[in-house]
């Protein structure tokens, strides 16, 4: 892979990774607060504890990003992470662009002393799957799923 790389991503790269957000979202057909999201960035990007983001670049140009999320799990009795986001823009995927980008996360997992590691994926995403599965990641044996719910939208409390 000439030409590729991954760089920890700082304050300064929040408008690069908004629009690569917005491109990401899109493909979902899903819309985005541009300054939420600049928020959420900047929030993560500005204390280590919370995770790390990476952008990866193909001949110099953003191609992708990767977002590391972590919290402490009793389950696991230490650090579980997330892989919140993986993006790869459609023209570099399908070139181990992804794979570049897992490797940066999961080095930074190890460094850091992460037991877990936990993504969502659709059902439907077999490239992303198979990338997932081919660092270990699977479906929960067991019968339990995630459940979710929204507390804070543009900062109300419901």
């Amino acid at each position: 892979m000439i030409n590729t790389t991954t760089h920890s991503a700082t304050l300064e790269d929040v408008p690069q990774l908004v629009r690569m957000m917005e491109e990401f979202y899109a493909e979902a057909g899903f819309s985005l607060d541009r300054d939420w999201t600049s928020d959420s960035f900047s929030a993560l990007l500005a204390d280590r504890s919370r995770g790390a983001i990476w952008i990866v670049f193909k001949d110099g140009q953003p191609a992708g990003y990767a977002v590391l999320t972590l919290r402490f799990s009793m389950e696991h009795g230490g650090l579980d992470a997330f892989i919140d986001d993986l993006f790869i823009r459609p023209a570099h995927r399908r070139r181990g662009l992804g794979r570049l980008a897992l490797e940066a996360l999961f080095h930074e997992c190890r460094k850091r002393g992460v037991v877990a590691v936990h993504v969502e994926v659709g059902r439907d995403n077999a490239p992303a799957q198979s990338l997932y599965a081919s660092y270990g990641l699977a479906r929960r044996k067991d019968l339990r799923e995630v459940l979710t719910v929204s507390l804070c939208y543009d900062g109300v409390q419901v």
